[in-house]
């Protein structure tokens, strides 16, 4: 028998659908993907940590579940809302069915919404919290006070691993890194430390890395004031790439300033257009915050969003050190910004 479920949005809005996650209640952030595959991706990106996900393709399940496509060992979602659920996946790759795994997680997850006119309230709204519960909920108290807060901290491993036997070393922060990072800098050859987001920069320079690479992650990146203090730190001591939530604690070490956006970029569809030579990317993204880029001591705007003009990417010459808003690592696309990786693997080879 189906379980009725009300999302119940900050707005006072309501959406019915059915659970088909973890049997639970809870309160998040409500935000949407636009991502026509990589729900597993998404499902196991740490950024979305506090948020509840909304996809906006209407089918999804369909190609099962498959860890070897997981970005980290666990889902960090809220609550996972879809338009229709996969019961018989499809793929020669499948180990099992999206529900069960939902469940395995303790995730809540509800199907059977109009995912459509949901994100058109988002869209017009902005982003927003959400409850999703199995009677009408009426604590808008609680919905209103809701906050995303100690995210980094809340997804890093807490550990230093290392990757790869390569001759170029690299020093790999963990502020909610996606695996496929490390695996495409392993795959250029490089020896990988992944170290914790509260590593010191004395702590780092010990381990004599050729270059550093400022990952991904979830929440507010102005509250993370002891991470953007080490990260001051070590601006012009070793080449450094920052994707995403990296891009944004290089802005503020540097002295910039970052906003929130009123829905963000979530999806593998965002075009970015390079400033220096006009050339166009369509790219995977997934944030709520901008850097503001002419707030940013130092630093040249490299890179913009072709639908909004927000900043994409910035170059910092008297540092050694690049940052993009988007995701050169793609899994499962698009790879049009693979070539990053190259472009930090030169510079790191400059500087031997």
């Amino acid at each position: 028998m189906r379980k009725k479920v009300y999302v119940t949005l900050q707005n006072g809005k309501v959406f019915q659908g059915y659970s088909f996650g973890a049997e639970k209640e809870v309160v998040g952030e409500l935000v949407f993907t636009t991502g026509m595959t990589g729900y597993l991706e998404t499902l196991t990106d740490p950024s979305y940590y506090g948020q509840i996900v909304t996809q906006t393709f209407p089918l999804i399940g369909n190609y099962g579940v498959i860890p070897a496509d997981f970005e980290s060992a666990k889902s960090f979602v809220t609550a996972y809302i879809v338009r229709e659920k996969c019961d018989g996946p499809s793929n020669f790759r499948s180990e099992g069915r999206l529900e069960d795994f939902l469940k395995e997680q303790g995730i809540p997850a509800v199907y059977g919404v109009d995912t459509r006119e949901l994100t058109k309230t988002v869209r017009e709204a902005g982003v927003m919290n959400a409850a999703v519960t199995f009677a009408p909920f009426t604590d808008f108290d609680r919905l209103n006070a809701y906050r995303v807060e100690n995210a980094v901290l809340s997804v890093t491993s807490g550990k230093i691993e290392t990757f790869g036997d390569g001759a170029l070393h690299v020093v790999l922060y963990d502020f909610g890194a996606k695996r496929n990072i490390e695996r495409e800098l392993v795959a250029r050859g490089c020896r990988v430390t992944v170290v914790p987001a509260d590593f010191t920069a004395e702590q780092t320079m010990a381990l004599r890395p050729d270059g550093i690479m400022l990952t991904n992650g979830p929440g507010d990146p102005a509250e993370n004031v002891e991470i953007i203090a080490e990260i001051k730190k070590l601006a012009g001591k070793a080449p450094i790439l920052g994707i995403c939530l990296g891009h944004q604690l290089f802005a503020l070490a540097m002295g910039g300033q970052t906003r929130k956006m009123k829905y963000g970029h979530r999806g593998a569809n965002q075009p970015v257009k390079e400033l220096k030579t006009g050339r166009m990317f369509i790219t995977s993204q997934n944030h709520g915050y901008e850097v503001v880029a002419d707030s940013v001591p130092g630093g040249t705007l490299s890179y913009v969003n072709v639908n909004d003009g927000t900043c994409e990417g910035m170059e910092y010459p008297a540092c050694r050190a690049f940052t993009v808003q988007f995701h050169p690592e793609a899994c499962g696309g698009p790879h049009d910004a693979g070539y990053l990786f190259d472009a930090f693997i030169a510079r790191m080879k400059e500087g031997k």
